[in-house]
């Protein structure tokens, strides 16, 4: 595949300052019309360049920082399942238990229960490290995930193209 061109300066200042807004507010809403807005570009533009230069579209991105703060709650906090589902930013709790569990591997009350297990040791590791490597991989969609699952076929183990 031929290597993409570098976009604008300018433009990632943009796109970056509305990954900053969804970084700083992931509990809240954000369609495409709202991050174009804040990047001052049209919705296809924006979404466009937004995977070009962060790899992954925005929603996915939301996805994985939603997943990445509910994985920190469960892990550093007494709060139910269901109040870390709305305070991450889900209107469902079905949906946030099938979309944790497709991405993360496990549900939610699976992940609190393996945390707490292996809370003295990972005292020991820094946080940036923890967070690092217990980000969801959002290599492959949700939905594609799903139908290889249906397949037969594990999906972690197939890499995209």
């Amino acid at each position: 595949m031929p290597a993409l061109p570098l976009q604008d300066p300018a433009l990632l200042r943009r796109l970056l300052r509305a990954k900053d807004r969804m970084d700083a507010a992931s509990h809240e809403a954000w369609p495409v019309e709202r991050l174009a807005s804040v990047s001052g570009v049209s919705e296809a533009h924006f979404a466009r360049s937004f995977k070009q230069a962060f790899g992954v579209p925005p929603h996915r991105y939301l996805l994985t920082r939603r997943i990445e703060q509910a994985i920190t709650l469960l892990r550093d906090t007494e709060l139910g399942i269901t109040e870390i589902a709305f305070a991450t930013g889900w209107e469902s709790l079905g949906t946030f238990g099938r979309t944790f569990r497709d991405i993360a591997g496990h549900s939610p009350s699976t992940m609190r229960q393996q945390a707490r297990a292996s809370a003295q040791q990972i005292e020991l590791v820094p946080g940036c490290i923890m967070k690092a490597t217990q980000r969801p991989h959002l290599d492959t969609a949700v939905s594609e995930k799903r139908r290889r699952l249906a397949q037969g076929t594990n999906p972690s183990s197939i890499k995209e193209m």
